[in-house]
């Protein structure tokens, strides 16, 4: 969960201007602490190469900004291999809507759940 601070501007401007080569629109985008949800308008192209563009473009140019990054985590890639990917049509505002509050509920139920925890092995 590393995506935060300067880290997490950097990405968002990393991930609008590599969309924008590609004519890919940006309807609503957010940046969760380990993952990003993106919903797009894509021109008619392999969604396949696109993401293949997308993650791996944006891990070479987090890399060139971050540094450390190489350093604290090794070499491994920036993104994972996988992505989730789905058609929308009449309940695009839902979607917009999650993406722009999910991180919110995440924090709500979280707290809630530290809070109802109770550790099974103490007396």
């Amino acid at each position: 969960k590393i995506i935060y601070g300067q880290l997490r501007k950097d990405i968002g401007a990393i991930l609008r201007k590599l969309c924008e080569m590609k004519d890919v629109e940006i309807i609503e985008a957010h940046a969760m602490p380990d993952h990003i949800h993106m919903l797009v308008r894509m021109p008619k192209t392999s969604v396949s190469s696109f993401m293949g563009f997308l993650k791996g473009r944006s891990a070479i140019l987090i890399h060139e900004h971050h540094a450390n990054l190489k350093y604290n985590y090794g070499n491994r890639t920036f993104w994972s291999k996988g992505y989730y990917v789905s058609t929308v049509g009449l309940n695009q505002k839902t979607i917009q809507k999650y993406i722009r509050e999910q991180e919110a509920e995440d924090r709500i139920k979280d707290s809630i759940s530290k809070r109802e925890y109770v550790d099974p092995f103490k007396k």
